[in-house]
């Protein structure tokens, strides 16, 4: 049955309508792309590539951070600051490197830092529907639910994004503020995909930084890669790198731990961030067993 809202969806919103000549209904219009990610640094460290590329392409790229990463390192000695100060300057931070990487917004949730997965469900579900039913992105990228290497607030964006995805199309979602959401029309994105570095791309970072663990209740996650089987999408990036080490570079604080990839040799930085490997996690689109090459796949 449909959405007693589908008759003002078709006036006011690029909502997807299906036909032979117009695939997800991205004909005439811009494609967007849509990240969501936890922290200042992750969409230069993780998706610069492809924030890089799609904006170089023209395609409308843009990013929702959950938190300003007050409990990072602040400072060349990797010491810790005043959360709020460094908050403040991550966020400054965030800003410069969406501006070099072509991002055309850059919004934060003001979750807490380290405890997203505290935040009400309701609550940072809602959220993020309202940047999804405001921006009206084509596709999605967030990270996978294993949250890379165990994060707590990694896992907990993939969660949220994923539920949000589907709350963002629902025309009864109405959230914890009903008049407030009932001013954005539903809206379906086409893809959602989920960051699913292979062996060969986590060899290459761990060997740059350090070994990646994250020490959660008193017990140690490290970083494992997806089987190779199991990535859906790798993108060439190669075109960009220099474009995303210049962003990385914007996060100055947070070099304690990222100056030593200044040493690398051209290859070696084409080996990081000459491209990118997703987990197609839903699409509307298309399908198959063929590795895609670019997330907008079937919408062009």
């Amino acid at each position: 049955m449909p959405c007693p809202e589908s008759q003002s969806l078709s006036s006011t919103s690029s909502s997807i309508e299906e036909g032979p000549n117009n695939v997800g209904g991205t004909l005439n219009r811009k494609l967007k792309l849509l990240g969501v990610l936890a922290h200042p640094d992750d969409e230069s460290l993780g998706f610069g590539g492809t924030f890089a590329r799609y904006a170089a392409e023209g395609v409308e790229t843009y990013l929702v951070t959950a938190t300003r990463g007050e409990r990072g390192r602040f400072g060349p000695s990797g010491e810790r600051g005043e959360p709020a100060e460094v908050g403040r300057v991550r966020e400054m931070e965030l800003h410069s490197a969406a501006a070099v990487l072509g991002i055309r917004e850059a919004s934060i949730l003001e979750f807490p830092d380290g405890g997203v997965d505290q935040v009400a469900p309701g609550v940072a579900v809602a959220a993020v529907v309202e940047h999804i039913r405001r921006i009206r992105p084509d596709v999605i990228v967030t990270f996978g639910p294993e949250g890379a290497y165990g994060h707590p607030d990694h896992i907990a964006v993939s969660q949220v994004t994923t539920a949000a995805v589907v709350c963002a199309a629902d025309c009864k979602y109405r959230g914890n503020d009903p008049s407030r959401m009932a001013s954005l029309p539903p809206h379906r994105a086409a893809k959602l995909h989920y960051l699913a570095w292979g062996k060969n791309k986590w060899d290459a970072y761990q060997a740059a930084l350090r070994k990646l663990t994250s020490m959660v209740d008193g017990v140690e996650r490290q970083a494992h890669p997806w089987p190779d089987w199991a990535i859906t999408t790798q993108l060439d990036t190669s075109a960009v790198w220099r474009t995303v080490w210049e962003a990385v570079c914007c996060h100055r604080t947070q070099m304690s731990i990222y100056q030593r990839l200044g040493d690398l040799t051209e290859q070696q930085q084409i080996a990081l961030w000459g491209s990118q490997e997703f987990y197609r996690a839903y699409t509307s689109v298309n399908g198959g067993r063929q590795r895609e090459t670019d997330l907008f796949e079937g919408l062009r």
